[in-house]
């Protein structure tokens, strides 16, 4: 297995219903921030690592995503006729991302700050790890309330409980996908496989993040690029 992700998956398959109206003529990830979609921003993150293979996953409105993405070059997922949701619809696109662990991102959030993949790729280590996750202390997350989603050991380890809110982004091993035998699923699942087994790790991110998944998210995100002066 190749130690070091070669490979990136945009998750911009979902429905975006939190969006109301919004997502009535477009999907979520075409909604604009600051004047761009917000997987633009999402692709300025992928962007600087160099990586070889990116791949987005489509079913919500897929042909308005495959316009804006194919001229690109990314390569396309499309979930037919069911969405498979993060899970699914990440071992649906491993043919495309290859061998190996890689990176994913949601396409509904803002970070003000380091480069989280840039962080995570520092941060991994193969021998130790079966994913590690980006987390957001509560007092630097807009947009999400609530106290978190896991809390962190002083080795990274991590489990579920308040603490930590996950900001979107991993490296994440592929091969154990198989270990689920639903063809649709959450990445919540593999995770408590990880959980059981000592190999689920996070890095609390040092910047700022923002919860675009509601259309409240929208001004939230461009008060805190203005604030970072990325606007």
């Amino acid at each position: 297995m190749t130690a070091r992700p070669e490979a990136a998956m945009l998750f911009a398959a979902g429905f975006g219903t939190r969006m109301g109206d919004l997502t009535r003529d477009r999907p979520k990830p075409l909604i604009e921030v600051a004047g761009r979609p917000l997987i633009d921003h999402a692709l300025d993150l992928i962007r600087p690592l160099g990586l070889p293979r990116v791949v987005a996953n489509l079913h919500y409105k897929p042909e308005m995503l495959r316009a804006h993405l194919e001229p690109m070059g990314i390569a396309l997922s499309q979930e037919t006729p069911n969405i498979l949701d993060t899970g699914g619809g990440l071992r649906a696109a491993r043919s495309l991302l290859g061998p190996g662990p890689v990176f994913t991102l949601n396409t509904d959030a803002i970070w003000a700050g380091p480069n989280p993949l840039d962080l995570l790729r520092a941060g991994w280590d193969t021998a130790r790890m079966d994913a590690l996750l980006i987390c957001v202390p509560p007092g630097r997350a807009r947009g999400r309330s609530g106290a978190g989603d896991f809390a962190m050991e002083a080795d990274g380890r991590i489990a579920r409980g308040p603490g930590l809110i996950y900001g979107g982004a991993q490296i994440i091993r592929t091969d154990l996908l198989d270990e689920i035998e639903e063809e649709v699923f959450s990445l919540n699942r593999v995770w408590d496989r990880m959980l059981a087994r000592g190999r689920l790790f996070a890095l609390e991110y040092p910047g700022h993040w923002c919860d675009v998944g509601h259309p409240g998210g929208i001004a939230l995100a461009e008060t805190l690029l203005a604030e970072a002066g990325n606007v």
